[in-house]
């Protein structure tokens, strides 16, 4: 189950309105991502706090038999807005910029890729090693440097989906820091500067150069990964 598949259901699982089988893949895929789990985390304080005393509203069964009452109408109007904040809640996400949607995607890519055995598709510290593997793979050849001398060898890459687009990612090590360096097309966008942010205690650093995007994510502490994008994009074309 995808993190994207997992978030839609995120309603329903909370609500408990999924069958069996989905609720075990719901539970496997909370178990193995930070993320899901975390936004699961919101869905439920969101819900409990909905359910306090101030806003939510149980109707006694005996009233439900009565005829409106002249201060139901205050009742409803407390409805309406638990209602209204559920709705807001829910689309929140939905409507945030782009770039942090592409930061949360780049957030679980990292996560998954510290998983045992998908970091790298191809493991090499050699840049003509690396750079020739993702020929034929991808629509376009991302630069590869290693910058083994300035402590930040190359020891990898592989294919990775961002957005529901193809990206190469770049794998690197400083002591015992994974970056994961992301590279993408992106024709018609002037070159920025560096914008940097953090998602969930992981640092990010993002800039355009030359038509393409790139994006890194580790650990690392920020200064540390911003000098590591100064050497990586003077490296690259």
């Amino acid at each position: 189950m995808s993190c994207e598949d997992a978030r839609l259901l995120l309603h329903p699982y909370v609500d408990d309105e999924l069958d069996l089988v989905l609720t075990l893949e719901i539970e496997k895929h909370l178990e193995k991502c930070p993320s899901c789990a975390l936004a699961l985390k919101n869905h439920r304080t969101l819900r409990a706090s909905i359910q306090s005393a101030s806003l939510y509203y149980r109707t006694p069964p005996l009233q439900r038999l009565l005829p409106p009452a002249p201060n139901r109408r205050k009742t409803y109007s407390i409805i309406a807005l638990a209602a209204s904040l559920l709705i807001a809640a829910f689309f929140a996400g939905r409507l945030q910029p782009r770039e942090s949607h592409t930061e949360q995607a780049i957030l679980d890519s990292h996560l998954r890729s510290l998983m045992p055995g998908h970091l790298a598709d191809v493991q090499s510290t050699d840049q003509h090693t690396v750079k020739p593997w993702f020929n034929g793979k991808l629509n376009f050849s991302p630069p590869v440097t290693d910058f083994a001398h300035q402590g930040f060898p190359l020891t990898g890459g592989r294919l990775d989906s961002v957005g529901g687009g193809d990206v190469a990612v770049l794998v690197y090590q400083h002591g015992k820091h994974v970056i994961n360096v992301y590279v993408w097309p992106s024709p018609g966008l002037s070159s920025t500067g560096f914008d940097k942010s953090m998602q969930q205690g992981y640092n990010l650093v993002h800039w355009t150069q030359s038509g393409l995007q790139y994006w890194l994510i580790s650990d690392l502490n920020a200064k540390e990964l911003a000098d590591f994008a100064a050497l990586l994009r003077a490296g690259a074309p």
